[in-house]
């Protein structure tokens, strides 16, 4: 059993930044994949940005150039650093491991 906790989230006006973290109980770096996904109200959950194999990098048409996923194996810990936060980052940020461990989720808003 893997527990994620996930952490960063805030306000932010509109280009502005914010790292979000998400602790694991255990080592994950041989658990593949990890993610990040979004969910603002009225919405579907949508894919943010995906790692595998520490390495390989795949992330949404809407924020490429300006997220960044990462992991510190060190720490058990994924990142998702967001440059450039526009009003359409709201949402609820939550981390995936494996595609099956979930994180409860941190509150991102940005502000115009």
């Amino acid at each position: 059993q893997v527990q994620l906790v996930e952490s960063g989230g805030g306000l932010v006006q509109a280009g502005g930044s914010l790292r979000l973290s998400c602790a694991a109980s255990t080592p994950i770096f041989t658990v593949n994949p990890m993610s990040w996904y979004r969910q603002a109200p009225g919405k579907q959950r949508e894919l943010v940005a995906r790692i595998t194999s520490g390495t390989t990098t795949n992330y949404a048409d809407s924020v490429k150039g300006r997220f960044t996923i990462s992991t510190d194996n060190d720490k058990n810990t994924l990142y998702l650093q967001m440059d450039s936060l526009r009003p359409e980052d709201t949402a609820v940020y939550l981390c995936n491991v494996g595609r099956r461990w979930w994180g409860q989720g941190t509150q991102v808003t940005v502000s115009s």
